[in-house]
């Protein structure tokens, strides 16, 4: 596997080393050892989230606070997405800025995001199927969100606005600088 930090400190860019034969593929999804050694953190996984959505549908931008503040390992199990991550640690030099990443079935990336940063992604194919695993439990009392059109992030989604399907607890978030804090 290899590991790409990005310009936000502590999300890494993720690519497998995939074995291609005549029967199909193989590749190792997580290794925990090498996963620790490389992040420099002792995470430990213990809870796996599946969703399906359809071509537009912008899930997020999602974070839990305190306590229970998540980091995630996300990927695609079929489909394709734009992946986001928005820096939301108070004092950070990348505070309010994001990564985007294209994660697919194809190209099987993946995209590790640290506790302290607000997630969503946008299906840009048919159908996807996203998988992603979560070092804390989610607790419905410390959900945070941001808008998604926040013009301060101002996340280029390169999607046709209108087309978006977004739930309506989602189109009422509020900016990061109105959002919960995440800790």
């Amino acid at each position: 596997m290899k590991f790409s930090e990005t310009k936000l400190k502590g999300c890494f860019v993720i690519e497998p080393k995939i074995i291609h034969d005549e029967r199909g593929f193989f590749m190792e999804s997580f290794n925990e050892r090498t996963f620790q050694d490389v992040i420099g953190q002792n995470l430990r996984f213990v809870q796996d989230n599946q969703s399906f959505s359809t071509k537009g549908v912008l899930r997020g931008l999602h974070y839990q606070t305190g306590e229970h503040a998540q980091a995630k390992l996300v990927r695609v199990l079929q489909g394709e997405v734009l992946d986001v991550a928005v820096d939301i640690r108070p004092g950070s030099e990348t505070y309010g800025q994001y990564e985007a990443v294209i994660l697919s079935a194809e190209n099987q990336i993946q995209f590790f995001i640290p506790r302290g940063f607000a997630h969503g992604f946008l299906v840009l194919s048919e159908t996807a199927t996203i998988f992603y695993k979560c070092d804390n439990f989610y607790n419905i009392a410390s959900e945070g969100g941001i808008i998604y059109n926040d013009l301060t992030i101002g996340i280029d989604w390169n999607f046709e606005i209108k087309k978006l399907i977004i739930s309506e607890k989602d189109t009422f978030l509020p900016t990061l600088k109105n959002a919960k804090k995440v800790w």
